[in-house]
């Protein structure tokens, strides 16, 4: 029977949860600290109140929706690379 000591560190639930809790703390974090560090940027949107968070969020939602996309319509059929279908075998 595996103890939970036995586990590697990343897997263990409670690593998990301190891992996401650092992590939203760090994202935090960097976005008040814009309270104090005043960002001077090229255009007016730039200057916004977390405006690199929502940027950045947003970038990642349409990376992640683009290669949904394009893996839908690169996708093949499970036959697809058979020999005998029309190739140089």
């Amino acid at each position: 029977m595996n103890r939970p000591e036995d586990e590697p560190w990343l897997v263990r639930p409670r690593s998990i949860r301190l891992l996401w809790r650092i992590f939203w703390a760090v994202l935090a974090l960097t976005v008040l600290l814009q309270v104090v560090i005043k960002v001077k940027g090229y255009f007016i949107v730039d200057g916004w109140f977390g405006f690199g968070a929502a940027f950045g969020f947003l970038s990642c939602v349409a990376m992640v929706l683009g290669a949904r996309v394009l893996g839908y319509m690169l996708k093949r059929d499970d036959t697809y690379y058979q020999a005998g279908e029309g190739g140089d075998d």
